[in-house]
């Protein structure tokens, strides 16, 4: 079993509340659930009015696979026009 771990800081620039930056990653949150069956969840810069940190993990039986999933998921992230990567971090156990 491989387990793969995707940790993606963005920048919400346009953001200029709490609210609509929560909207923002709660969008990205979603459309990542349903389109890559992976658990998502913000994990960090709760309070910060631009910043968000979302962890992704991905389960399976060949790290290709996951390595393949959690690169898709990164993807999606970029082409959102409204948040910018900042940081990412991969790691597969």
């Amino acid at each position: 079993m491989i387990v793969g771990t995707l940790e993606v800081h963005i920048l919400v620039r346009e953001s200029r509340s709490l609210k609509a930056r929560r909207s923002v990653v709660k969008s990205l949150k979603d459309r990542i659930r349903a389109r890559y069956n992976v658990a998502v969840a913000e994990v960090g810069d709760l309070d910060s009015r631009q910043r968000a940190v979302l962890g992704v993990a991905a389960v399976a039986n060949e790290r290709r696979f996951v390595n393949e999933v959690l690169s898709k998921v990164l993807a999606l992230i970029g082409s959102d026009v409204r948040a910018e990567i900042v940081e990412q971090r991969m790691e597969f156990f």
